[in-house]
């Protein structure tokens, strides 16, 4: 088939790869504008035009879809059997879904109905789920609820953060996403979501990433692990704010206040609302990460102090 890509971050561009190397012919990606990133905050493409430049595929980058009768001219004479949409990043008015001769397909990194939106990844780890997966979807102005042509499920690991799962996905996506071209191809239909089961991942705030020591040592783990890109699990030590990158939950309670150091054997042992968090790797500001049995020999740590 001849497919009009769109997307934007690594995740999409880990899909467009793979349709590359198909037997499919990516005729043209549309992305994001290149914006500033980093502390440099130098102008930066987005991963997947990257790789469409890397592969010769003409790119366009419209700042708006509304009303941009010169973005759907360029689709129609383009003339793409299909759409596929990963994470592009913007709503595209139905005027566009339907130029294809299939319409517009999506991938989304959830088992819909549950955890449509923009973050279903770090909504399934900080809510302790065991399981997720990827859907695909007929794309529809209603926000990822259209009918699905398939859903591939996926254990969630306790070793799992939001970089291993985001990577893992981004392949399962893309297997998938060839089986369900190919039965498009010859006549699939998708099925309806049930509504009365949605549900919705909002997008992540830098507010979440604080640590409430009196929640339960699992869901803080789960936030740990959720928040390890952006913008990290933190928490107040000494007078200022540090990030917790890595941990493990413990059984064991102990005596004292939520937050409180209770032990430090392997690590930080924290004190937390049910049972206690092991501490493994933190970073303290305009430092880099180390492990925590070094912040504890560097800044003298000892059993008493108190985060949060």
């Amino acid at each position: 088939m001849r497919i009009l890509f769109w997307g934007t971050p690594e995740f999409a561009a880990e899909v467009l790869k793979t349709l590359i190397n198909s037997k499919h012919q990516v005729i043209a990606v549309i992305t994001q504008p290149d914006k500033p990133k980093g502390r440099g905050q130098k102008v930066t493409p987005p991963p997947v035009k990257e790789i469409a430049i890397k592969h010769n595929i003409p790119v366009y980058q419209p700042e708006k879809l509304k009303n941009n009768q010169e973005i759907i001219n360029i689709i129609k004479e383009l003339n793409p059997d299909i759409s596929v949409v990963v994470a592009y990043g913007k709503i595209i008015p139905k005027e566009i879904l339907d130029i294809p001769k299939y319409k517009t397909i999506n991938i989304h990194a959830s088992i819909l109905p549950k955890y449509r939106g923009a973050a279903p990844i770090h909504r399934a780890i900080m809510e302790g789920e065991k399981e997720t997966g990827v859907s695909i979807m007929e794309l529809v102005e209603k926000l990822d609820a259209g009918p699905v042509y398939a859903i591939e499920k996926i254990e969630i690991t306790d070793e799992d953060d939001i970089i291993s799962l985001h990577d893992k996905l981004a392949k399962l996506g893309s297997q998938l996403l060839l089986k369900v071209l190919d039965d498009i191809q010859k006549g699939a239909t998708a099925t309806p979501q049930d509504e009365s089961k949605a549900t919705y991942a909002k997008p992540i705030e830098k507010e979440e990433g604080l640590i409430d020591w009196s929640k339960p040592a699992t869901e803080i783990f789960n936030k740990i692990r959720a928040l390890k890109v952006w913008p990290k699990a933190y928490t107040n030590f000494r007078g200022e704010q540090i990030k917790i990158l890595d941990a493990t939950p413990l059984n064991e309670e102990y005596a004292g206040d939520y937050g409180e150091i209770v032990k430090i054997e392997n690590g930080i042992v924290v004190k937390t609302g049910k049972g206690s968090l092991l501490i493994k790797q933190l970073q303290f500001p305009n430092s880099k990460p180390i492990s925590t049995l070094d912040a504890v020999r560097g800044y003298h740590i000892k059993v008493g102090e108190k985060f949060g």
